[in-house]
């Protein structure tokens, strides 16, 4: 039998029991389109991450008091530590860090915002250098950041939500809003960047340091101090090394303490996301997997009830000059066919879930070309498992016991 008569056979009997092929497909529609949806919102989740809420250049590191925390144990010590104080900022910038091209420092909280009539009980307000806005690339619509003679004045840099809210249909630039009732000068505007996981970047207000120290910082409260190694990317450990010998030299660590502060980079905060995302997708994957196995445990047995069925045909097809291979081909060809209308049509459900959750929740997703080969070809896969004991069986059927079979 050529390509084309097994390709005729095989749809002939699919179409010979349409319900109960479709309702073979199911186990191979919900596994497929359960695994291209979730790959989808995972990469997009991934490439969102690393272009928009990782936003540390690669030579850019953050001094903080908790670092990254991976447990309850490390959370208890961690709050422990002292928090990370002006004085000892003032120390690094002030030429200590031989290693370091630049320091900038920063802390906030959660602050009631107010123009004119319209109020906001909730914004985060920073506190930042100067520096803070050239380390962390951060654009603006109009005006532009506070430089080092602005530091002590009471200027803001506000976020487009912020605008939104607060100064609707008008331009913010030379505007006054009021943090805690103080007054604040705008002088620069952020443009619309969207929402990241749990963290709106434009619902935020950017003021300087020393006016965030002198009216709202509590004793207590830790700063955050950025570094940019001298040298670039290839700077960057020798730099940490530095920092990491500096503080504790201040701090007066001992030689077997661990370090009483945490320091973030752009690999170890990518490294973190990669950690999550793998779990969350290894997860999915294996419930998607169960079903996939039902699906093909499904199309194994249909096929081993269409073995019975057809057995008189099988023999007379036999009889006639068909050899095993062609009844293994026509076998396997009609499973890899089931399963591989299952997975297409997984594929576009699974895309389809994947850019309705982006629509109604904003996560991003990406379903590329990759991921809809991938997602037909397990399919395929999955189908040519699942026929290949119900393809053996019917090739291997005596002619002579085909034919006379009731």
């Amino acid at each position: 039998m050529n390509a084309l008569e097994l390709l005729r056979v095989a749809f002939r009997a699919i179409r010979a029991h349409k319900l109960r092929s479709f309702l073979t497909l199911l186990g191979i529609i919900i596994g497929v389109s359960t695994i291209v949806g979730v790959v989808g919102i995972i990469s997009g989740l991934n490439r969102y991450v690393a272009e928009k809420v990782i936003v540390l250049s690669p030579d850019v590191y953050i001094l903080t008091r908790f670092g990254i925390i991976r447990s309850r144990e490390a959370f208890i010590q961690a709050l422990k530590r002292p928090p990370i104080t002006w004085q000892e900022y003032e120390r690094l910038n002030s030429g200590a860090l031989q290693k370091a091209a630049r320091v900038a420092c920063g802390t906030g909280s959660s602050m009631a915002v107010d123009a004119g009539d319209k109020h906001l009980p909730d914004v985060i307000v920073a506190g930042v250098s100067p520096d803070f806005a050239e380390m962390f690339r951060l654009e603006f619509e109009s005006g532009g950041f506070f430089g080092e003679n602005e530091d002590s004045l009471p200027v803001a840099v506000i976020g487009a939500n912020t605008k939104e809210e607060l100064f609707p249909r008008v331009n913010p630039i030379g505007r006054t809003l009021l943090i805690r009732g103080l007054p604040f000068r705008v002088i620069g505007l952020m443009p619309k960047q969207g929402k990241s996981i749990g963290f709106n970047q434009d619902g935020r207000v950017y003021i300087p340091i020393q006016v965030y120290r002198r009216n709202f910082m509590p004793s207590n409260q830790s700063l955050e101090v950025y570094v940019k190694a001298r040298g670039g990317v290839e700077g960057i450990e020798e730099s940490l090394d530095e920092l990491r010998a500096y503080m504790r030299a201040m701090r007066h660590t001992a030689f077997r303490d661990p370090d009483p502060f945490g320091v973030l980079t752009q690999e170890s905060l990518q490294e973190l996301w990669r950690q999550i995302s793998a779990a969350a997708f290894i997860l999915m994957v294996l419930v998607s997997g169960v079903s996939l196995g039902v699906g093909g445990i499904v199309i194994m047995n249909i096929m081993l009830v269409s073995v019975v069925e057809r057995t008189p045909e099988i023999g007379i097809r036999r009889a006639i000059g068909a050899r095993k291979k062609d009844i293994r081909r026509q076998f396997l060809l009609e499973a890899a066919l089931l399963s591989l209308a299952g997975g297409l049509i997984g594929v576009l459900l699974g895309s389809a879930g994947a850019y309705l959750v982006k629509w109604l929740a904003g996560f991003p997703a990406q379903v590329t070309p990759g991921i809809i080969l991938a997602g037909v070809a397990l399919s395929t896969l999955v189908g040519l498992a699942a026929g290949f004991l119900p393809a053996r069986r019917a090739s291997n059927l005596l002619v002579i016991d085909a034919i006379r079979a009731e």
